[in-house]
């Protein structure tokens, strides 16, 4: 009896132990980030005679770097190495490696061969031999390709590209030296050349630039819609329009006259799936961005403007305002034991006196800085983020640790996965609120000449800044009319 009574305890034991295993499991699944999403990436890497030995070595110290922020795998990244001269040579086939171990491993046995610099026929080859022959097929997978060159090349490059375009692939070039032509790798890359070139004055210097790829390639895997936003396209997330506002809620006026915002009240919920909203996590570095407006008792209470929540509803998270203190703090995931790690700006702002602001954060690997209509408040120290639970829900406009939603009006609700969108963003809306001006009335009936003069003296706002906002305000009013 005893016997039969320890081997049930036993077997009840390991059933336990396979059922927390997979329950792990599939939470570990549900971690989604840069390093997570699926890709196949190809660096095409001139290896003629200019390049050397010496400096061989160091891109393949820089080609780790790079590919050990990314997990090795057939449901995650596959990664593909093609070296050229005179001719290419196949160095790693996409898919052929499943560890990041094995992949890094193939990478510094690579050797160098040396030869003439024949761009175009290894970016051919690489479209048509690795992408061309991948398992995963171009539906639903990032196809990108990085072509890293010290020279002009000696065949023609603008065909190449082309056509490796035209079948789903995004190339990036970077130029080291001074006999690379920036035209060349404007040919080579995509579009914007801004995004998709970088030179460097040798090689050395491409560690330099290790993290900026990183976030690069992370943009094209994790950031696949683009924001129309004034003359370009800007790669994120518009969660106002993902959240169907413009159906849930009542149409207002918004910071200026002809601009369009949302009335949201206690009985709406703004609510999503992350899994929908973000389905591979955010890059590691990013703009958040959101203007809008709260009066009365909200002004006296905290409360979430955004946050991701787990399953479990714990925040990973959060951009939380507390009318009390006049703070504003951000919360982002971090390996510490809890899983996140939150900071607050005691610098004091116009946030809370009931007018219309815009509040942008810039979020990077090592800080985030608050700024308050177009004004730097503060910059604070993070610790590097890692991915988040997309199992649980997103939300807008709820108080803290409860589902109650908050009434407040919103214009714009944003996520720029490009950092540099920061330097490119505007509160030019916010100084037109308050009865100074009619904006938009003005700007379309005496021109853009006298907004300008007006606002000078009313704002003393830089002349650049007013350039800027006169086009955002005047593509605003002409988009609501």
């Amino acid at each position: 009896m005893g016997n039969k009574a320890t081997s049930v305890h036993c077997a009840l034991r390991i059933l336990c132990f396979t059922l927390l295993h997979l329950l792990s499991s599939a939470q570990d699944e549900d971690i989604r980030s840069c390093r997570t999403a699926p890709c196949d990436l190809v660096f095409i890497l001139d290896g003629s005679w200019s390049v050397e030995d010496i400096n061989f070595d160091i891109v393949k110290r820089w080609l780790v770097n790079i590919t050990s922020s990314f997990q090795i795998g057939q449901k995650f990244t596959q990664v593909g190495v093609v070296q050229y001269s005179d001719d290419p040579i196949l160095e790693i086939p996409l898919g052929k490696y499943s560890s990041n171990k094995e992949v890094l491993k193939a990478m510094e046995g690579i050797e160098y061969m040396g030869g003439n610099t024949r761009t175009g026929t290894a970016i051919k080859f690489a479209t048509d031999k690795l992408f061309g022959l991948s398992e995963r097929g171009p539906a639903g997978i990032s196809r990108i390709a990085v072509v890293l060159t010290d020279g002009k090349s000696q065949d023609e490059v603008l065909k190449a590209a082309e056509a490796a375009r035209k079948k789903g692939v995004i190339l990036f070039a970077i130029g080291v030296g001074s006999e690379t032509e920036e035209a060349e790798l404007r040919d080579i890359a995509n579009k914007p050349s801004s995004t998709y070139v970088f030179s460097v004055e040798d090689y050395k210097a491409i560690s330099r630039i290790i993290q900026v790829i990183r976030q690069k390639l992370c943009e094209e895997t994790v950031c696949p819609i683009k924001i129309p936003v004034d003359s370009r396209d800007e790669k994120g997330f518009d969660i106002l329009l993902h959240l169907n506002l413009a159906k849930k809620t009542k149409k207002t006026q918004g910071a200026f006259y002809g601009s369009r915002a949302y009335e949201v009240t206690s009985r709406v919920d703004l609510s999503t799936a992350t899994r929908d909203l973000f389905p591979d996590g955010l890059p590691p570095s990013y703009v958040f961005v959101s203007t809008l407006r709260y009066k009365g008792s909200v002004t006296m209470e905290e409360w979430d403007l955004w946050r991701i929540q787990t399953r479990d509803g714990k925040p990973q998270m959060a951009v939380t305002l507390n009318g009390y203190e006049r703070t504003v703090s951000f919360t982002t995931t971090s390996e510490a034991p809890s899983g996140t790690q939150t900071v607050t700006f005691s610098q004091k702002t116009k946030l809370f006196d009931e007018k219309w602001h815009q509040l942008r954060l810039l979020v990077t690997e090592e800080d985030v800085t608050l700024y308050v209509d177009d004004l730097e408040i503060e910059t604070l120290p993070l610790e590097p983020p890692v991915g988040i639970f997309i199992n649980g829900k997103t939300q807008v406009g709820k108080y803290v640790q409860k589902e109650t939603t908050v009434p407040f009006e919103i214009q714009k609700l944003r996520i720029y996965c490009d950092p540099e969108q920061n330097t490119r963003e505007t509160a030019c809306e916010i100084p037109g609120t308050n009865g100074h001006v009619n904006i938009s009335v003005d700007l379309l009936h005496k021109g853009i000449k006298t907004y300008v003069q007006s606002f000078y003296f009313m704002f003393k706002l830089q002349p650049n800044t007013l350039l800027t906002c006169a086009h955002v305000l005047l593509l605003d009013t002409l988009r609501h009319h």
